[in-house]
């Protein structure tokens, strides 16, 4: 099983990584889009994020829900926001700010929510 979890936490990894780079290859353009990478980026990390949170309650260690709760809902918050806009030919600045620190968020709240007695 913990194949299978590491696994999905390259995947989950991989997708935020996705969705970074396709934000941030847009950096200088004056016109912001949602790309295929921030589409992409964006569907895997959440289906990732939640099949490894499957697997992670299969296990023995113990799960914090607080921390997983909130990434699932900022990753879901950018995920409509990535699928809301995916067909328009622009958008607007603000969005595009608010989707990288949305996603910025979301990788700060992995990274330094201390893990409760080893919890994920």
């Amino acid at each position: 099983m913990e194949i299978v979890r590491l696994i999905l936490l390259l995947l989950h990894l991989l997708g935020y990584a996705a969705l970074l780079g396709g934000l941030l290859v847009q950096v200088r353009e004056p016109v912001k889009k949602v790309n295929a990478l921030m589409r992409d980026g964006a569907g895997t990390a959440v289906v990732a994020g939640v099949l490894l949170v499957g697997v992670l309650e299969m296990g023995d260690g113990p799960v914090d829900h607080a921390k997983i709760a909130v990434k699932l809902v900022i990753g879901l918050v950018i995920l409509a926001l990535v699928m809301m806009n995916l067909r328009r030919e622009s958008i607007p600045q603000g969005l595009w700010a608010a989707l990288l620190a949305l996603t910025i968020l979301n990788v700060g709240v992995a990274l330094f929510w201390a893990p409760a007695h080893g919890a994920y």
